[in-house]
């Protein structure tokens, strides 16, 4: 069944390291929320399927952005649209991003109430310096208490993400993140190695020496640290950045990595649908602007050819715990492309990095850092 990710470009402060569409002026929220309800309209029959009357949906994702800043009334609002098109499966996988100084037990409860039954908490870091240097909007005290907060509103799908390699986090501080998290038996872990993307506060304060450059064995070596204390706590590494008990596996990621259809709304937000990519303007007031006058935002679509589909397909499947299907990609792509994915793989079988099964070729522990460099030299 597809799914619908639904973009909230609104933050209170920029952190450093962030390079998604967002803003930190909330002044046409209100606008906002009025131009989605017509966007979710006018993009109804999307993911619509001959003689269907409602799609019915598997999951929806609010990303941003910060989607936590979100009224509850406006949440409300933009449900009531969408179940005017659409109906939710029985268990259907409804996800919220949210960060915790957003997360007070009153509007914990609130949120209890609404269709949303799975949490995205953004907490990074539980140490104030780290924080700091993030430029994160929440403070240190806030990051511990929304945990158990959240716990006592009735949320049981929780998932929280991390943040490594930051320069100054000790191994120490940084098996201590993961331990807090471990602590209150939080289902699922996201972890991510900072990175530094272009155009983003970071980039510019390291090259200028405001900041130290990131140290990539700092990165690996706690990437390490990470894999062996979620495996002795009973998680599944089952996506190279995602950690889950059995059951508490994101499906709205899972939808991504397996090529099922999504509709994105607001904007810089992206569709799929049978080979077909589109994306919105990444432009909050474009987007309004448009949508007030009864047009959809602009967008950019391109058809996938079959090198992009099966470079798509190896590069997702690679960072899964199940890795390339074999037989998939001679049935789906037909032998000269299993014929490069083999020829590919030799060295990494050889050096350890990739292990292979009957049926599947997977990257074994020893690559799972090197994931996307690994994925890359499989392209053609």
């Amino acid at each position: 069944m597809p799914g619908i990710y639904i973009h909230i470009p609104f933050c209170r402060q920029a952190c450093h390291y962030c390079n998604f569409h967002f803003s930190v002026s909330q002044k046409r929220r209100p606008e906002f929320v009025q131009a989605l309800k017509k966007e979710i309209a006018l993009q109804k029959d999307f993911l619509k399927a001959d003689n269907q009357e409602k799609v019915i949906l598997d999951t929806i994702y609010f990303g941003g952005g910060t989607p936590s800043l979100l009224e509850i009334s406006e949440l409300d609002d933009i449900f009531s649209e969408l179940f005017t098109y659409y109906q939710l499966a029985s268990d259907a996988e409804v996800t919220l991003e949210s960060n915790p100084d957003d997360l007070g037990p009153e509007k914990l409860a609130a949120l209890s109430n609404t269709p949303v039954n799975r949490l995205s908490i953004g907490i990074q870091s539980f140490h104030a310096s780290d924080l700091k240097y993030m430029n994160r909007s929440h403070t240190a005290e806030q990051a511990e208490k929304v945990l158990p907060d959240a716990e006592k509103a009735g949320f049981k799908n929780i998932t929280a993400d991390l943040i490594y390699g930051t320069p100054g986090m000790s191994d120490a501080q940084w098996k201590e993140n993961i331990m807090k998290l471990i602590s209150h038996d939080i289902p699922h872990i996201s972890a991510y190695s900072l990175t530094v993307e272009k155009k983003t506060a970071l980039e510019v304060f390291i090259r200028k020496g405001k900041a130290p450059p990131v140290d990539e064995e700092q990165s690996a070596r706690q990437f390490e640290i990470l894999c062996e204390i979620t495996s002795q706590h009973g998680y599944e590494h089952y996506e190279i950045s995602n950690f889950g008990k059995p059951g508490f596996f994101s499906r709205h990621n899972l939808s991504y990595w397996s090529g099922v259809p999504y509709l994105g709304l607001g904007p810089s937000a992206h569709s799929y649908l049978d080979g077909l990519r589109r994306w919105n303007i990444a432009n909050t007031c474009n987007y309004i602007d448009n949508l007030q006058n009864g047009q959809l935002p602009p967008f950019e679509q391109e058809n996938l050819d079959k090198d992009q589909q099966y470079n798509e397909y190896v590069m997702t499947a690679l960072r899964t715990m199940w890795g390339v299907n074999k037989e998939l990609v001679k049935k789906r792509f037909g032998d000269d492309y299993f014929e490069k994915l083999m020829h590919a793989s030799r060295k990494f079988l050889k050096n350890g990095k990739m292990q292979e099964t009957s049926s599947h070729l997977i990257i074994s522990a020893e690559g799972k850092f090197l994931a996307d460099g690994i994925s890359a030299e499989f392209f053609v």
